[in-house]
């Protein structure tokens, strides 16, 4: 497989996060209507946040890989996502759709995770640095996209059919996976019992570089949770502007994918360590700008000003990502898989979790959005700022 094909299959197999959310958020006030849930509630949040934490499950999805080879939990995790989401599409209430939201997402994160750890097999540093932001990229054009097909497809049909579109797209891209090969021979897996697994576990974490980058991620992917489970209530009952939601949702999808894009170029003039770092100072830039224009006007900042920032943010957001992935991955050895799925794990349910804070908050109005930007700004430049100098001194001596 040459490198266009495997860096747009690994994109595709990781698309399958974002077009599991991003397709039926325009649907979610059809689901409200059909459920008989309040219109001003941001009760559908749900169905994006159950799904970020099936994976919790890449804890379990990381060993496995190691011991059993990248593929075999690859078509496990295809598996699981085309029966929960099938199981979403024909549920009866909120309640029986969340559970098979929570399949969905548990294989969800057996694909993600697996690819992190096939791109680690195959490059390190700078080298996956770039990789991954040219995946991201690609993988990136689906916020842009997948709300207009959700639309679409609510035109001739109903929600129902749309939540039927992930387990189709699933399906093809399952068959378009068969061609790919193992990337972790026989030789080199792992033998690491069940017993034995803590101990690795405990072995990454004292990674203090593992924990700060795993740490920043993780805030940084609570920002993207709190935004994708509000986008559509916020636009459609805070603003009052339905009509607005898909090109918002898209055009800052589109910022995403540009952010990711133009990291390459940041990794190629400066490396991974000195992009990130100029990157999150950015983040906290626009952050405290936001946090003073939404309160200056407490209640109802412009609409364009609130989501331009945002777009701003999440841009930045998914140009540092690959930076701390790969720097996070850069020392662990031949546990890749489990340390690529103990990182998968803590920056999808912590960051969903951290999502759902903000989420709770956003009653008291956009402050709380803004505040959970701002607080999340300044944690991950102080974490990046200690890592610095974790790294400078072990430099110096």
């Amino acid at each position: 497989m040459k490198s266009f094909e495997f860096i747009a299959l690994s994109a595709s197999c990781m698309m399958l996060t974002a077009v599991g959310i991003d397709v039926m958020l325009p649907a979610f006030s059809d689901i409200r209507q059909e459920f008989g849930l309040d219109s001003s509630a941001s009760d559908t949040a749900y169905i994006v946040t159950v799904f970020f934490w099936g994976q919790l499950f890449q804890i379990v999805f990381g060993p496995m890989s190691d011991r059993r080879g990248r593929l075999y939990v690859l078509r496990l995790g295809f598996l699981f996502y085309i029966i929960g989401s099938v199981a979403a599409a024909l549920s009866g209430n909120l309640a029986h759709m969340i559970v098979g939201r929570f399949i969905a997402g548990t294989g969800a994160s057996a694909v993600f995770m697996t690819i992190i750890a096939v791109v680690r097999d195959k490059f390190s540093g700078d080298k996956m640095a770039r990789v991954m932001s040219f995946i991201f990229t690609i993988f990136l054009f689906t916020p842009v996209v997948a709300p207009f097909i959700g639309l679409a497809v609510l035109k001739i049909s109903d929600w129902r059919m749309v939540f039927m579109i992930p387990p189709v797209f699933a399906a093809i891209v399952f068959i378009w996976s068969l061609r790919m090969k193992e990337t972790l021979p026989s030789y080199k897996r792992s033998n690491t019992k069940v017993s034995d697994i803590f101990p690795v576990l405990l072995s990454i974490i004292k990674q203090r570089s593992f924990l700060r980058y795993t740490c920043i991620t993780t805030l940084l992917f609570g920002g993207i949770s709190s935004y994708v489970s509000n986008a559509e209530y916020i636009v459609s009952d805070i603003y009052n502007k339905p009509e607005l939601f898909t090109w918002i949702f898209g055009s800052i999808g589109l910022i995403m994918a540009m952010g990711a894009l133009l990291n390459s170029k940041l990794v190629s003039m400066y490396g991974a360590k000195k992009a990130i770092s100029k990157l999150l100072l950015c983040y906290l830039i626009i952050a405290l700008i936001m946090l003073v224009g939404v309160s200056i006007e407490m209640f109802l900042p412009d609409i364009y000003f609130f989501f331009g920032c945002i777009g701003l943010l999440l841009g930045i957001n998914l140009a540092a990502e690959p930076n701390s992935s790969s720097l996070a991955m850069e020392y662990v050895g031949e546990h890749a898989g489990t340390a690529s799925a103990l990182y998968g794990t803590c920056f999808f349910f912590g960051g969903a979790t951290i999502g759902n804070l903000i989420s709770y908050f956003l009653s008291f109005g956009l402050i709380s959005m803004a505040v959970g930007f701002t607080i999340i700004g300044v944690c991950t430049f102080y974490l990046n700022y200690k890592n610095n100098n974790s790294y400078n001194s072990q430099t110096t001596s």
